[in-house]
Parts: structure tokens; C-alpha cells; sequence
């Protein structure tokens, strides 16, 4: 045990007969998931009031007793609060979801210390952001790239941070990217089932591996309307690995327009994105379904194109 811990004693009286220890005390403390008491038991933190420790999370509870839990204090952000006015789709006291900006990186790392979306909503949040994260990422549960925009969503306490990365872990989260892809693909709709890994000539790049070598990567796209040298897609993604999308459309010979890592557009077309100085890749998450980890209910949410994309859109029309 730790002296740096927020002690929480808990009662169990005869209702919590017969329950296993962990599941007793989740339901006696709604703010801690079952995983985390798991956690916390087998990490020794959890004792009777006479000080003997229970390291068991599957044995019996005893009741009546009385049981003290010591959660560690999450580590102090180093990071800035800054006010950054942040675009929020959504907010409650237990997540909030942002709707990020194109060229706003999501967590501070190096050369990007302040500026970034923690920055904003250590701000914005005041303390409540969820822990597990560490100091360099309070709260966030996933990530989108710093020139892709769109809606990422962030946790205010633990418990909203695990129920939401089992949903991601489990596939079952409904994001969907809206983007611009150089060509059209044929067929106009298909799934990519691709394993991603760190490229052997550029460990900066992710590339297409094989599935021995890297993560499984499945991206489900279709083409919502063709433009001149370029089409509107929709990708919807099954798994969420870094740069899935950018890599799996190159991969099937549709590198996204603008993308300066994966595909490079040819005349005409990079005539038209140098004339409107259109740098970053055509990507934007523009929808995030989940079911809310605490209330139960169904979230879905959509973010509009951002006006770059869309007038790059209307030129390009047919």
C-alpha cells in the first residue's frame, strides 16, 4: 500500500452475500469499473479494517464487514491549461467529444509540447479529466492524426474511460470518415482486410505487412459520388490502427488527396490543390456512434465537412 491514495472505505452488508469480491465492491462504488477493483485487489490496495489484504478478486465477500480501497491519485498534468475554444458535439459529466481541427495534435509529445487538444481540455475540464491516460494523455481513449479533423472523444473519470476502450477494443464503436481519394476505386465499394505494421524503410511510415507481422486492419469503404480525377469516399472502420485509412486506400491505388506521406496527386489535380494550398490529407471523422458507458444510451454524432474539403469538393464536382 501507498501513502499517496484517495482511501475509500466501503460497507457490505448481507445484500452483497455470496457475490464475488470484485463485483461487490464495483456495485458499492458506481464511479470504479469491476475491471479497475480487479486491478486495484490484485495490486494489493484493497484490505479489511484490520489491515489484512485481500488479493483474491474471484473470493467470496464477507459481509458484514467493512473494507477499505486505495485508488491512487493520478499523476498532476504537467502539460498547460490552455483556452483554446474548442468545437464540443458533445458533453456530460462523465465524456466530452471534440470536434477537432485540421492541424490541432491531439496529445502533447516532442516538438508539440503545448497547442494540442490535452492543452484545450485540461482547460476546458478543470481536473475531471480521467486519469488512466497518464500524464501526457488525461482522458483520451483514441486519436485521430494531426491533419485529419473531426470527432474524437475524451473521458472525465476512469470508469467512462474503460467502459469506452472495451467498446473500442471490441470493435463496436461506429466511425466513420468522410474523405477524398485520388481516382475512382473499382469496385465503387469493398472491404480492405490488411494488416498494418511499421514500414522496413521508413519507420515513420505504416505500411501494409503481412498478418504475422503486423496488426490485423479492416476498413469497409464506398464511393458516394465521383469528381474529376477524384472521388468522395466514405470509409467505415472495423479496427483503428494508426493511419488505417491512408494506408489501406493507397493501398488499393486511391492514396487520399493531399496526403504528403502516402500518394502524391498528378496534373491536373495537383495543379488544382497547389492553387488552393491544400496540404493535409482530404480525411475527416465525420460520425461516432457508441453506447454511452455510463447512462446506457445510444450516442451517435455527426461533424460536418470542414470548409477546405468542401470547396475543394464543389471544384472538383463533375
Amino acid at each position: 500500500m501507498q501513502g499517496d491514495d484517495n482511501i475509500l472505505t466501503v460497507t457490505l452488508d448481507d445484500s452483497a452475500a455470496g457475490l464475488r469480491l470484485d463485483r461487490a465492491l464495483a456495485e458499492a462504488l458506481p464511479d470504479l469499473s469491476r475491471e479497475r477493483v480487479k486491478t486495484l485487489i490484485k495490486d494489493g490496495r484493497v484490505a479489511t479494517a484490520s489491515g489484512k489484504i485481500l488479493r483474491d478478486p474471484s473470493a467470496k465477500a464477507t459481509t458484514p464487514s467493512t473494507i477499505e480501497v486505495r485508488v491512487p491519485i493520478a499523476s498532476p498534468a504537467r502539460n498547460i491549461a490552455q483556452d483554446m475554444g474548442l468545437v464540443i458535439a458533445f458533453e456530460d459529466e462523465h465524456l466530452i467529444v471534440i470536434d477537432k481541427p485540421a492541424g490541432m495534435v491531439v496529445h502533447p509529445a516532442a516538438g508539440n509540447f503545448d497547442g494540442t487538444m490535452v492543452n484545450a481540455l485540461l482547460h476546458h475540464c478543470a481536473g475531471q479529466l480521467s486519469g488512466i491516460g497518464g500524464v501526457a494523455r488525461p482522458g483520451i481513449v483514441h486519436r485521430i492524426d494531426k491533419d485529419t479533423s473531426g470527432l474524437i472523444v475524451a473521458a472525465k473519470h476512469d470508469r467512462a474511460h474503460e467502459g469506452l476502450a472495451k467498446q473500442f477494443a471490441a470493435h463496436s464503436i461506429d466511425r466513420r470518415y468522410v474523405a477524398i481519394a485520388t481516382g475512382r476505386p473499382m469496385p465503387v465499394g469493398g472491404t480492405v482486410d490488411a494488416a498494418l505494421g511499421r514500414s522496413n524503410t521508413n519507420r515513420k511510415k505504416m505500411a501494409v505487412v503481412a498478418a504475422d507481422r503486423g496488426k490485423r486492419a479492416v476498413t469497409h469503404y464506398r464511393m458516394i459520388e465521383p469528381l474529376q480525377h477524384a472521388s468522395v469516399i466514405e470509409c467505415r472502420l472495423e479496427t483503428g490502427r494508426t493511419h488505417q485509412v491512408r494506408v489501406h486506400m493507397a493501398h488499393i491505388g486511391h492514396p487520399l488527396v493531399g496526403d504528403p506521406v502516402y500518394g502524391r496527386a498528378r496534373k491536373p489535380l495537383s495543379e488544382v490543390l497547389k492553387a488552393r494550398n491544400f496540404v493535409r490529407q482530404a480525411l475527416h471523422a465525420a460520425h461516432l456512434g457508441f453506447i454511452h458507458p455510463v447512462t446506457g444510451n445510444n450516442v451517435a454524432l455527426d461533424s460536418e465537412l470542414p470548409a477546405d474539403m468542401q470547396e475543394l469538393i464543389d471544384e472538383l464536382r463533375v
